[in-house]
């Protein structure tokens, strides 16, 4: 149950998306950028990092929902997402991911935990600076969305059903597709 009266029985993010439009606009704007704009890094990889993130932060319902969201836009035979994010290091992703989820793992750790060598080793698998930069703004508006949701105790579904749902929606109409209509 939600810590305050939120007027609606909606999942996570989108129930307290329902509770303040206003707020929910901006955050889904950032994540629209984040997450579905032009970017060298497919869908899929961006939404893996907001997964990894949310589940080092321990926010399952975050987790859940960019867990489903990144396997519904990885390639398939893509190993799954809770195998990637339980231990990214040995799971067959290149070595360009696994660098950029070692940099977004340090930014949830605190933005001064990053350090030249997590950054040299993502530039010598491959990755641009635009890729280190956006792998860890993602990490840091997912820290930021992760607080939102468990600050606030937001409804968390259990079934994975529930996700599944969530995932064709925002994959066919995006994060600002799917605001509320107040």
């Amino acid at each position: 149950m939600a810590h305050i009266t939120l007027g609606n029985d909606l999942p996570g993010i989108v129930g307290l998306f329902h509770y303040r439009p206003q707020t929910a606009r901006p955050m889904s704007e950032l994540a629209e950028v984040l997450l579905r704009g032009d970017n060298a890094l497919s869908r899929g990889e961006r939404e893996l990092i907001a997964a990894y993130v949310s589940a080092q932060n321990d926010c399952r319902f975050c987790f859940s929902s960019h867990a489903a969201f990144a396997e519904a836009q990885l390639p398939d035979g893509t190993a799954p997402v809770e195998e990637i994010c339980a231990n990214p290091a040995d799971v067959p992703i290149s070595d360009k991911m696994k660098a950029l989820l070692d940099i977004a793992g340090a930014v949830q750790q605190g933005g001064k935990t990053v350090t030249d060598q997590q950054v040299a080793a993502a530039r010598a698998a491959g990755a641009a600076d635009v890729e280190i930069h956006d792998a860890i703004l993602i990490a840091a508006a997912f820290c930021m969305f992760n607080r939102y949701v468990d600050g606030l105790a937001a409804f968390t579904p259990d079934d994975p059903a529930d996700y599944k749902v969530m995932a064709d929606r925002i994959v066919e109409v995006g994060y600002l597709g799917a605001l509320p209509m107040r």
